[in-house]
């Protein structure tokens, strides 16, 4: 047998070519708009630039501001809400493989600046508590103005401001595999469900994944996402990977069933 390794050398010396080549700005003639697997790459490249050790963990910040070109921003609030949401969930999967400790769940906003080339982006952690209060004053001065005329370089960019999600008050009653019952309540536009702790709603279920899906207020409804579990999700008796919810709906996730009660009114979420 002919030995191949060299050869697979020298084919990933050539891939890691390509790839440098087509992360150089003249490559984004080629690409009309940036992919979101690109915007992952660079929030995972900003959290490896804000990590720091501490008290013999590897600390990384929660929060990521995305600013893209207004036509590289998805135009439909939704849409936008998604694209947030798979790239928080992205950052915590890297977080995981990497050991890396962070605070809580991350965040991603994201946030429309002309000034960002089409086909780019550009990623940082979002400032503090105080930090972010002064910003967002210069942000709703009028561009030009003495109060937004400082040296912040993101100062005058627009944000792309996703709007409040109305949740359905939702109750879904919980058997566990060993049949005990429990009732919990929706009350976040975002939930997600696994065995992992750091889960909205924790499953004692050695079949479901560690976090094997999510639920999603949208457009005053609620969506259940299968995060691409080992075992997969059952909605009245149908393998799925994403529907909208309604009253009476039947998941199995594992051996756990979860029961949609009642979707019967909204609040505004927080």
């Amino acid at each position: 047998m002919l030995d191949s390794g060299p050869e697979m050398r020298r084919l990933a010396a050539v891939e890691r070519f390509l790839e440098r080549l087509f992360e150089r700005p003249g490559a984004r003639l080629f690409r009309p708009a940036i992919q979101p697997i690109q915007i992952q790459r660079r929030v995972e490249r900003a959290m490896e630039h804000a990590r720091r050790p501490t008290s013999g963990r590897v600390v990384v910040p929660d929060r990521y501001v995305v600013r893209l070109h207004p036509d590289d921003v998805p135009p439909d609030p939704d849409a936008a809400q998604r694209l947030a949401d798979e790239l928080a969930d992205a950052a915590l999967r890297f977080a995981r493989e990497h050991r890396y400790s962070v605070s809580e769940r991350p965040r991603v906003e994201l946030a429309s600046d002309p000034r960002i080339p089409r086909g780019d982006a550009a990623v940082a952690p979002a400032p503090t508590a105080d930090h972010a209060a002064r910003s967002a004053a210069r942000v709703d001065a009028a561009p030009g103005s003495a109060q937004a005329s400082g040296s912040d370089p993101i100062e005058d960019t627009a944000r792309y401001a996703v709007p409040q999600v109305r949740v359905p008050a939702t109750i879904l009653r919980t058997v566990s595999p060993d049949g005990r019952e429990r009732r919990f309540e929706v009350a976040t536009p975002m939930v997600t469900i696994g065995r992992a702790p750091d889960n909205q709603l924790v499953l004692a279920d050695r079949r479901a994944s560690r976090h094997h899906a999510r639920l999603t207020a949208r457009a005053g409804g609620l969506i259940f996402t299968d995060l691409d579990s080992t075992n997969g999700s059952i909605v009245n008796g149908k393998r799925v990977r994403e529907l909208a919810l309604g009253p009476g709906d039947r998941i199995e996730l594992g051996r756990t069933v979860l029961i949609v009660e009642s979707v019967d009114r909204t609040l505004e979420a927080s």
